[in-house]
């Protein structure tokens, strides 16, 4: 996993429109990379809609915000119109970005042990070092733990 003080991870994945997004496109400005298991589901949504929700407050602070899992393009397109979300998603289908930031592997589901998406958030300065990670994120007041 990545700590405090490392660059950015390089990446070249798709938004929820199909537009190819790098890593470069993040410099210059502080952002917030959330990771999240998948669209539609109760805790990523509750995530997202508190992301949404304290928005403006995030983006009074400087923060850029992006939202990574492994879901399709198409899916992330469905997820930011049904829940009115204003930032950006990302697919990352092959997990490497995910695995990159170290938001993959080993968890717990139902009592079984599986490998899948780690929900981690990394915050980044505006020359793409690492500032914070969130590694218990509370989906329900996520916002309050980024700007707290």
């Amino acid at each position: 996993m990545l700590k405090i003080g490392d660059k950015m991870p390089e990446f070249e994945v798709v938004d929820q429109d199909g537009n190819v997004v790098s890593s470069k496109d993040f410099i210059g400005k502080k952002t917030i990379v959330y990771f999240y298991p998948k669209d539609n589901t109760p805790g990523c949504t509750a995530e997202a809609c508190n992301l949404r929700d304290n928005y403006e407050a995030l983006k009074a602070q400087g923060y850029n915000v992006v939202g990574v899992s492994k879901d399709s393009a198409a899916s992330h397109r469905k997820f930011i119109d049904k829940f009115d979300l204003p930032f950006t998603l990302l697919s990352d289908k092959s997990t490497q970005m995910l695995q990159d930031f170290g938001a993959w592997g080993e968890k717990k589901m139902c009592g079984k042990t599986c490998v899948g998406t780690l929900r981690r958030t990394f915050i980044f300065n505006e020359e793409g070092v690492l500032e914070r990670v969130i590694e218990k994120v509370d989906t329900k007041d996520h916002a309050a733990q980024i700007l707290g």
